[in-house]
């Protein structure tokens, strides 16, 4: 694992979190800008002996740091109000699944298929076998389609939890009485982590979320097992 992989995000599996990572890295650019500015601006105070005259007097300098902050907002608005309409985006969904919240454990159901519904149990340490991470294996995990539209709908039955994937760029809270949703979209086969993010209670760190994304080839056979 190199710094920056240990240090940044995780790798983008769909178009979503691929865009938030573009954004992340034109804020940072941005903020960069900002503080090389200012510093400039310090350095010409302290050590120019006319340099804090130029910038405190000069009406240009004071017209250029009124305006540059609103063209900034700009360029940080738009790309931002273009994400959150995005991440609201539901599309022709190939399947629907319903998650709910529980102390402490999550419940999937598989709208499109009836009767396929399961709790999903975070695996204790004496049940891990080889290659399996600690607190973030279940015992059931939630198997869909690459290349698919997955919408889910999350809601709770007692407490406020979170439900999200981090590769995939997707999380919304769990709230009793509500029923949020969310769309994905994977572009690649692989088994993605989340967490439950939401402080729910005593047991709010074992609440592991695992994606088992597969071929439709696979999925379909998963789905006649269950």
């Amino acid at each position: 694992m190199t710094f920056w992989s240990s240090w940044g995000f995780q790798d983008a599996s769909s178009p979503i979190m691929e865009q938030l990572i573009f954004f992340h890295d034109h804020a940072v650019l941005m903020l960069l800008m900002i503080m090389s500015f200012c510093m400039y601006i310090f350095i010409m105070l302290l050590y120019k002996k006319n340099g804090g005259r130029f910038f405190l007097e000069c009406q240009e300098v004071e017209a250029f740091w009124t305006v540059l902050p609103g063209v900034l907002l700009v360029f940080l608005a738009f790309p931002s109000l273009r994400l959150l309409y995005l991440l609201d985006e539901v599309n022709d969904v190939s399947l629907t699944i319903k998650v709910m919240g529980h102390q402490w454990y999550w419940s999937y159901e598989f709208s499109d298929f009836l009767g396929l519904e399961y709790d999903s149990f975070m695996l204790g340490e004496e049940e891990l076998s080889g290659g399996m991470y600690r607190l973030l294996e279940v015992d059931n995990r939630t198997v869909v389609p690459c290349l698919n539209d997955i919408r889910v709908l999350v809601s709770a039955a007692d407490v406020l939890y979170s439900w999200g994937v981090p590769s995939l760029g997707v999380k919304v809270d769990a709230i009793p009485g509500r029923l949020n949703q969310l769309s994905f979209y994977c572009s690649r086969v692989g088994v993605y982590y989340g967490q439950c993010s939401e402080i729910c209670g005593a047991n709010h760190s074992f609440m592991p979320i695992v994606l088992e994304v597969v071929d439709l080839s696979v999925f379909t056979k998963w789905i006649k097992m269950m």
